[in-house]
């Protein structure tokens, strides 16, 4: 993994796909075919090894029913709390 990458915004990311993932019900295996990716890649996205292109991120978004700017939004909420709940890393 890049050092560059942001470890809370890879964590947040992880969180909120299979949050939404699990509440349409859906594995990672159709989350992955409805997206046009891999399930590997699915599965390190969601242990945050890595992350998504801008444009599978929008493909991500479309195959979890919501906007790019919904699933934006839920990840910075999650940054957010997490960087609330632990001040000592900032």
């Amino acid at each position: 993994m890049r050092k560059s990458q942001n470890e809370a915004v890879l964590s947040a990311l992880a969180a909120e796909l299979k949050h939404r993932r699990s509440s349409l019900g859906i594995n990672q295996e159709e989350l992955a075919f409805r997206a046009g990716v891999h399930r590997s890649f699915i599965a390190r996205v969601e242990v945050a090894q890595t992350q998504p292109s801008l444009s599978v991120f929008f493909d991500l978004a479309n195959a979890l029913e919501c906007s790019a700017s919904e699933l934006v939004e839920g990840v910075d909420q999650r940054v957010r709390k997490e960087s609330a709940a632990s001040p000592a890393d900032s």
